[in-house]
């Protein structure tokens, strides 16, 4: 069961649901085992925030083109987004799911969450239109990207980790393949991110490019902490 009532839900989200049930609903699991789960609501969840952040952004970002409006779209409508979004309203505290997806952590999973916030939206959006899914979801958005821009969604790490070591040190970050392990179908490459000869971080990914993109978030993260002391 959840650890808090439903009641401090709605209290986080901003909204108190006309009918329950329909709340429970979409906070269910498919590993509870009831006769009902959110997979329904999630799918109606996921098409209406397709066009609440299509909208979002096409209002915003006035002289952004076509394609630069689906890479920001993307990079906000999609798993990892939502369950940003998700963690900002405790979601995992509140979702109906069996004792083996809570072993799992299923609490913390980013797929649950992501699925239950797009089912939560999915039925406000049933219940009270989309204007109502907008309101919230927008709040949601500008509390947990207060900086939303053309650079900062669609920015690769490489990137930014490039512009910022120019920058500063005048040098670019240099990419070295570490290790390589695994059956050629379940490969993992090992990658570690060099700047004058000082090894700053590394990390692993499926794919060579997954590796360097984690490294230089990695990279990114210990030169902001040095910039801090």
């Amino acid at each position: 069961m959840p650890h808090q009532s439903l009641r401090r839900f709605e209290e986080i989200l901003g909204y108190s649901f006309k009918n329950k049930s329909l709340l429970v609903e979409a906070l269910t699991h498919k590993s509870y085992k009831k006769p009902y789960n959110n997979e329904r609501l999630e799918f109606l969840g996921d098409a209406v925030l397709d066009l609440v952040i299509g909208e979002y952004l096409f209002f915003k970002f006035p002289d952004a083109n076509e394609g630069e409006l689906s890479k920001m779209r993307a990079s906000l409508v999609n798993e990892e987004g939502f369950a940003k979004l998700a963690s900002e309203l405790s979601l995992g505290k509140f979702i109906y799911i069996s004792a083996a997806e809570e072993n799992n952590d299923g609490r913390t999973k980013p797929s649950l969450l992501s699925n239950a916030f797009e089912a939560v939206m999915g039925a406000i959006y049933l219940e009270s239109g989309l204007e109502e899914v907008k309101k919230i979801t927008l709040k949601l958005l500008e509390r947990v990207y207060p900086k939303i821009d053309l650079n900062t969604l669609f920015k690769d790490y490489k990137t930014t980790l490039q512009e910022l070591t120019q920058a500063r040190y005048g040098t670019t970050p240099e990419y070295r393949l570490i290790s390589s392990y695994g059956p050629d179908h379940k490969k993992e490459f090992e990658v570690a991110v060099y700047l004058h000869q000082e090894r700053l971080a590394s990390a692993t990914g499926k794919s060579k490019k997954a590796a360097q993109q984690e490294a230089a978030k990695r990279a990114l993260e210990i030169l902001k902490k040095r910039d801090a002391q």
